[in-house]
């Protein structure tokens, strides 16, 4: 008998801790945001959640109100949709809000890295000290003669040269500026004389070419990855291709080339000094690769159509592109020599910098998650008072809530290459009913967990951008073709995909 009470008890023990598990005891408190745990347990809204991230908030929004709980494959999500809230909760201190718990689960299942308690002071140091500053107008100089290995190696004068060559102008874009940035991050090979540096820069060519394509095979299995919903074949096609660029960006072949960055090699030996063991130091390459590349080359993409799309934003960026080289001694002619771009003439292109601004207001559609470590008090710019529940996860969608929003930026689905842009120049302020907005376009995150790579992306897309309009006549195959749909499975990821490629052409001019 006391067998079966026993059992009797386990069975009892066990079938309630599943129960919560599933999240059946979880109850609304009077001071927390609406709960709404949809009807399945413990995936709760995940998968309309994952079919439409957009759609659902605003669904939910509708429902709730601008801030709500709701329960996402056994994690409970509050989510705000306040703007006036964002400054509270991204500068609340890690001991109370931690990105670092979600960061590190994360690129631990799709990078296959584990990181040290030191990581992220690790990435910011190096960063603040090669991606900004003094040390970014190198990595630029870098960056642009990358581009002109890429671009510009057979360009030659000549009318017979001055033919339309036609290419997708997604996957174009994409190939260059991904190869241009890993060439500038990771170095090249090595050479002695002139005759080695062309084959070199032809095998430079060469490799970063075949690497960009193992790189889409991965990249298209991101979102998916992210969210354990692979298939077992391709979850088997990503474990593949992780090992392949475990063993491609492995640390030792690092440092066999030449003009590797220090923002790479510093951060290499200082995971070294730590202790990090050489495997999990390649690993952790193959993460610095795709955190740096893996928005910048869509990006370009969509700043490049939109400009191919709007003639007067595109006459007004070419114009403004050509006034800067005049300024600074440089021409593009029949016989010339490619033009050298440096920092200091891509801050002089203040039409470029918000044409830039306003396609990442469009297209860049990232999820910032933070883990509520203890209860908080969240106050909403309507007066309303609510407590962040200990063990749950916050989370801000800033492209619904700021960068769409018609009461920030007005007719918020059209491009306006000028919006970020007074007419003398300067930045351009926003307003909410009257009263001023800090966070009005957030790309790049904010806070603590604000991309440290963001200077040395901007100006990557705007080398390219600027270096495309200088030397090229650029049209669309079909200009009547509408701007693509966005692929809506890569919402939270980044800069957002086209759902088809656009055919263009390009062409030298003159």
């Amino acid at each position: 008998m006391g067998l079966w009470v026993v059992l009797l008890c386990a069975f009892v023990a066990s079938l309630l801790g599943g129960l919560y598990v599933l999240g059946v005891f979880r109850r609304r408190r009077p001071d927390e945001p609406p709960l709404d745990k949809g009807t399945v347990p413990w995936l709760g809204y995940l998968l309309d959640f994952r079919k439409d991230s957009s759609e659902f908030l605003k669904r939910m929004q509708r429902k709730h109100g601008d801030v709500f709980t709701v329960l996402i494959g056994g994690h409970y999500f509050t989510f705000v949709m306040d703007p006036f809230c964002f400054g509270s909760i991204v500068k609340e201190s890690r001991s109370k809000l931690d990105f670092r718990a979600v960061a590190t689960k994360l690129v631990l299942q799709v990078f296959g890295y584990k990181p040290i308690e030191s990581n992220h002071n690790i990435v910011r140091e190096s960063s603040v000290k090669h991606l900004m500053g003094e040390g970014l107008s190198v990595l630029t100089q870098t960056t642009m003669e990358n581009f002109q290995k890429l671009l510009l190696f057979n360009l030659s004068p000549g009318a017979e040269k001055r033919v339309w060559q036609e290419e997708n102008l997604f996957h174009y874009c994409y190939n260059i500026v991904f190869r241009a940035g890993y060439l500038a991050l990771y170095g090249s090979e090595p050479h002695q004389g002139p005759g080695d540096k062309e084959k070199a820069e032809e095998q430079d060519r060469v490799h970063s070419n075949r690497l960009f394509h193992e790189f889409r095979k991965y990249d298209r299995l991101f979102p998916r990855l992210a969210f354990s919903l692979l298939p077992p074949k391709d979850k088997k096609e990503a474990e593949r291709l992780k090992r392949l660029f475990w063993s491609m960006l492995s640390v030792k072949k690092a440092w066999q080339k030449d003009n590797i960055s220090g923002w790479i090699s510093d951060q290499d030996k200082l995971l070294a000094e730590n202790g990090v063991p050489e495997y999990m130091r390649d690993r952790f390459m193959f993460m610095l690769l795709w955190a740096s590349q893996g928005n910048t080359g869509p990006t370009a993409f969509w700043l490049l159509l939109y400009l191919l799309k709007h003639p007067e934003a595109l006459s007004a960026v070419r114009g403004e592109v050509d006034k800067v080289l005049r300024e600074n001694g440089q021409e593009v002619k029949a016989g010339s020599q490619p033009v050298t771009i440096t920092r200091d003439m891509l801050n002089q292109a203040p039409l470029l910098d918000s044409a830039l601004e306003e396609t990442l207001r469009l297209v860049a559609a990232p999820l910032l998650v933070r883990a509520v470590l203890e209860d908080i008090n969240l106050k909403t710019s309507s007066g309303a008072e609510y407590t962040l529940r200990k063990g749950d996860r916050v989370a801000l969608f800033p492209h619904l809530t700021v960068q769409m929003n018609p009461e920030i930026h007005h007719e918020p689905h059209r491009f306006k290459y000028d919006r970020f842009v007074n007419p003398d120049g300067t930045k351009r302020d926003f307003y909410k009913h009257g009263k001023k907005l800090k966070y009005v376009n957030m790309p790049w995150g904010a806070g603590v967990s604000t991309c440290p790579g963001r200077f040395f992306a901007s100006a990557e897309m705007k080398l390219f951008v600027f270096l495309m309009l200088s030397h090229y006549d650029l049209e669309l195959v079909n200009e009547e073709e509408e701007i693509p749909g966005i692929d809506i499975s890569r919402w939270g990821f980044g800069t957002m995909q086209p759902v088809h490629d656009v055919r263009f052409r390009y062409r030298p001019r003159f």
